[in-house]
Parts: C-alpha cells; structure tokens; sequence
C-alpha cells in the first residue's frame, strides 16, 4: 500500500504533466490564432463590375523587420482553378513568369505601400471570367499567413428617366445577371410597371421599364433594379 507521501507526490507529477499539456495547448492556440490573424481582408466577398477596375483586398501586419527588409516579403496571389498565379512579388520586384495568360497586363500591387501592410491586388477591366476565389498569401521575416476572398461579377448602373405626357420610363444601359425591377412612390408602396430587357453581343442587359401608372406633379417615384448582387436605388420627382 502506497504511503501519503509517495500518493502526493505522484499527483504532483500527474499535475505537472497536467498543467503542462494545458500551458502548450493554449501556446498552439495562440501561434494559431496570431499566423490566421497575420493577413486578412475586410471585404471577403467584393463585387467587380464588368469593364471597370476593382482592388482585392488584403493587409498584412508589418512589423519593423518588414519595413528594413522588404526583400524578404513575397505576396502571392493566385485563383483556384487556374495553373500559375495571379501575381507575385518578391525580392522588391514582380515576379510574372509563371503568371496565368488570363492575367497578363492586367493587375499589380500597391508596391509604396507594401511596407505599410498592404497587399491589395489591382484587377484591370474585370470580366466575367475572373469571378472565382482568390487566395492572398503572405511570407515576411514577421510571419506568414493566407486568406481567401470570392470575386463576384456583375454589371449594374444606374437608369436615366425619361417622361412622355403622364408615364415615366427608366432605362439603364448595363445590367447582368438579369435583374429584378420595381417602382414604389413616396409613400414605398409598390406600383405597375413593366420592363423589357435587350442583350447585347457581350451578354450584358439593356433595362428598359415604364411605370404604368399616370404621374402627379411634385410625387416622387423610385425605382428599384437588383439582382442577387447588386441594388440599384433611384429617384424622380416630377415637375410641372
């Protein structure tokens, strides 16, 4: 039968061992939550709109190392789906080599601001086939870290009214995916109207609607063209 003595001094070690486990548990946890936390993005889910440009965000946490050598930071962006990258920089210079054809021309980084934590992507003339997911990695003497954002696509604007005698027409030039269209007046009640939608060669929508309702001097009318990613929210007041 063990004595007390020798009973505490094994929970001692059982302890120890206890404690210990704990103390590296919580270490891994925070090495884990400090590289997730190295890069980030604020905008996971951006919306370019065909034919414009559009800046992916991601931002690193510099430290003073970083600042004093930047040869030794490298960005790497690249899109699921696709061989080669998106863009790299590396040793103080773009490095587009194995960079995907889809690409060429068409993006750099914000290189006078890399040393401030930035490494956004800016896409020129974004088209349907650059929506997809994008990973933003990120190696400096600080630490390393990745994230991902989804690019989503569309083409929106906003209409310009027309008014013929008592009906009011809007029509915006670009639209796609295919939207919804609904006017209200100035109370937000619903109100008849009717839309006509015109492809172009490009596969980009023409939005016509009318409201078919006579208007009244002074009313205002709003109309609404959305889709599943984009709202549009415009106004009309009528004038004598």
């Amino acid at each position: 039968m063990a004595s007390i003595g020798q009973v505490i001094f094994w929970s001692m070690i059982v302890l120890i061992f206890i404690v210990g486990g704990l103390l590296i548990l919580i270490l891994s946890i925070a090495f884990t939550r400090s590289q997730s936390s190295f890069v980030e993005t604020h905008d996971p889910f951006p919306v370019g709109n065909i034919g414009e440009d559009i800046v992916l965000d991601c931002k690193f946490q510099p430290s003073t190392a970083d600042v004093k050598r930047l040869d030794q930071v490298t960005i790497t962006w690249e899109k699921d789906g696709l061989s080669g990258v998106v863009y790299r920089y590396q040793n103080r210079a773009a490095q587009l080599r194995d960079q995907n054809p889809q690409f060429r021309g068409r993006t750099r980084l914000f290189t006078d601001s890399i040393a401030a934590g930035n490494a956004s992507l800016l896409l020129w003339n974004v088209g349907i086939r650059d929506a997809g997911m994008y990973r933003c990695s990120v190696s400096a003497p600080s630490g390393r870290g990745s994230i991902s954002l989804t690019l989503r696509v569309a083409a929106y604007s906003s209409p310009s009214f027309t008014r013929k005698e008592n009906l009011l027409t809007a029509e915006a030039q670009r639209w796609y995916p295919k939207p919804d269209v609904t006017w209200k007046d100035h109370n937000g009640d619903t109100l008849n109207g009717s839309a006509s939608f015109f492809n172009n060669s490009a596969g980009i929508l023409r939005v016509v609607t009318t409201l078919e309702e006579p208007v009244r001097v002074d009313d205002t009318y709003t109309c609404l063209i959305q889709n599943h990613l984009v709202v549009s929210v415009s106004q009309a007041t009528i004038k004598a």
